[in-house]
C-alpha cells in the first residue's frame, strides 16, 4: 500500500495563510477581533518566541561553521564585501523605484489628501544617535548581554571574531571546530521542528491581523498600501528573481518556488531574523553552498532593508503631499542616498524603518510628527517589506555562491 505523499511545508505555509485570511474575516465582519488578540494570536506569539529563541544559536554557530568551512580568511572578507556591495546597490535601485511609483501614484491624484489629519497627527521619534555612534555600538562589551538582549550586529561580530581565530589557531583548535560543528548539527535538528511548526503561527497570525486591520485595509489609506507593494512586486521581480537568473542561472519561476516558504513566513511573522531558519532551507534548496549561505543570511537580516528603502520613499512622497509640498529633483535624490546610506547605520536598531523615515523627513524638511498618520497601519507595509528583504537575502546568496564558486547554482529538485 503505498504512502500519501506528505504536503511540502510551502504549500502548507500557504494553506495556512488562505485560511487565516478567511477566518479573520470572519472574526473582523462579526466584530469578534478582540478573540483573536485574546485567544488566537497568543498561539502565534508562542511560535514566533521559539523562533527568537532559536535565532541567536543559528545565527552564532552557523556564521561562525560556514567561516571555519571557508578555511581561509580572504574569502570571508571576499563574500563580506560582496553581500554589502549587493545590497548597497539593490537599496539604491529600491528606492528609485519607491519614489518613481510613488510621484506616479501622486500626480495622478491617487494619493489622499490628509492634510488636516495630518496637523493633528502625533508622533516621536526615536533618537538617531549617529553612524559612528551606531558603528561603535556594535562591538559588544559583554558578550552574554548581546545574546540576552539579541543584538544581531553584536552577534554577526562575535562570530566573526570566533571564527576568525579558530582560523589562525590551526591544528590547536581542532577540538573547538567539533565542537562549533557538532553543537551546530544539533541546534540544526531543533531549528527544523520549530520551522514545522510553521502553518501554526502564519494561521494564527494572519488570523489577527487581518480580523484587527481589517479597517485600514478598506481605509483612505489603501492606496498608499498599495502604491509599496506594487513596488515591493517589481523590485522582487526585476531585481531579485533578473539577478538569480543572470548571476545564477535560476529562472524566475524556479526562484520564487523555491523561496516561497520564507517569504510567506516572512510576510506573516514580519520578522528577517524570526524567519533565517526557513530562509537557510530555501537558499540551500536553490544551490547556494552551506558556508557561505550560514554567512550572508545573518548578516542580510541585519542590513538588507530594501523593503524598508521603497516603503518610506512612498510615505515620504505621500507625506510631503500631506504637508503641502511638492518634491524637486534634488530632494529625491537626496532621499536616495540618505535611504541607502541610512539602511546600513541603522541596521540591527528596533523600529529601524521609522529611525529611516524620520531621518529622511528631517532631510527634506517634513515635519517628522507627520509619521503619526502612517503608524496606525504600519504592520502592513511592515508585512510587504519583510517579505521582500528575505528575497532579497535568498538572492543574494545564490548570487554570491555563483561569484566565489564560478559555477551555476542548480536548484534542486
Amino acid at each position: 500500500m503505498e504512502k500519501k505523499k506528505k504536503l511540502s511545508l510551502p504549500v502548507q505555509i500557504f494553506i495556512a495563510l488562505v485560511l487565516g485570511i478567511v477566518v479573520g474575516l470572519m472574526f473582523y465582519f462579526t466584530g469578534a477581533a478582540g478573540f483573536t488578540t485574546s485567544y488566537i494570536k497568543p498561539f502565534g506569539d508562542i511560535f514566533v518566541n521559539l523562533l527568537k529563541f532559536i535565532v541567536v544559536p543559528v545565527v552564532l554557530l552557523s556564521m561562525i561553521d560556514g567561516i571555519i568551512s571557508m578555511g581561509d580568511m580572504k574569502k570571508v572578507g571576499a563574500v563580506g564585501w560582496k553581500t554589502i556591495l549587493y545590497f548597497m546597490v539593490t537599496t539604491a535601485v529600491a528606492c528609485v523605484i519607491g519614489l518613481v511609483l510613488a510621484t506616479v501614484f501622486n500626480n495622478a491624484g491617487l494619493f489622499p489628501n490628509l492634510s488636516e489629519a495630518a496637523q493633528a497627527a502625533e508622533y516621536e521619534a526615536k533618537e538617531y544617535a549617529g553612524f559612528m555612534a551606531t558603528l561603535v555600538a556594535i562591538f559588544p562589551t559583554n558578550m552574554w548581554k548581546a545574546f540576552t538582549e539579541a543584538n544581531m550586529l553584536q552577534v554577526i561580530v562575535i562570530a566573526l571574531l570566533f571564527g576568525g581565530s579558530i582560523l589562525a589557531a590551526g591544528e590547536k583548535s581542532k577540538l573547538v571546530r567539533d565542537m562549533v560543528t557538532s553543537a551546530y548539527a544539533v541546534v540544526e535538528r531543533l531549528m527544523e521542528f520549530i520551522i514545522s511548526l510553521s502553518p501554526i503561527g502564519v494561521f494564527t497570525y494572519m488570523t489577527w491581523v487581518v480580523a484587527t486591520q481589517g479597517a485600514e485595509i478598506l481605509g483612505s489609506l489603501a492606496l498608499v498600501i498599495l502604491c509599496a507593494y506594487i513596488g515591493y512586486i517589481l523590485h522582487a521581480v526585476l531585481v531579485y528573481s533578473v539577478s538569480a537568473k543572470a548571476f545564477a542561472g535560476i529562472s524566475p519561476v524556479k526562484f520564487f518556488k523555491n523561496a516561497s516558504a520564507a517569504m510567506i513566513f516572512a510576510f506573516t511573522s514580519t520578522s528577517s531574523a524570526a524567519t533565517l531558519p526557513v530562509s537557510k532551507e530555501c537558499a540551500d534548496a536553490l544551490g547556494a553552498e552551506d558556508d557561505i549561505s550560514s554567512f550572508v543570511l545573518p548578516l542580510g537580516a541585519t542590513i538588507n532593508m530594501d523593503g524598508t528603502a521603497i516603503y518610506q520613499c512612498v510615505a515620504t512622497v505621500f507625506l510631503a503631499t500631506c504637508a503641502g509640498m511638492q518634491l524637486t529633483l534634488s530632494q529625491m535624490i537626496l532621499i536616495v542616498v540618505t535611504a541607502t546610506l541610512a539602511s546600513i547605520g541603522t541596521a540591527g536598531t528596533p523600529g529601524a524603518g521609522m529611525i529611516m523615515l524620520a531621518m529622511v523627513l528631517e532631510a527634506i524638511g517634513i515635519p517628522v510628527a507627520y509619521i503619526g498618520l502612517i503608524v496606525a497601519v504600519d504592520r502592513l507595509f511592515d508585512m510587504g517589506r519583510t517579505c521582500l528583504n528575505v528575497t532579497g537575502d535568498i538572492a543574494c546568496s545564490i548570487c554570491v555562491t555563483k561569484w566565489e564558486s564560478g559555477k551555476k547554482a542548480v536548484a534542486r529538485k
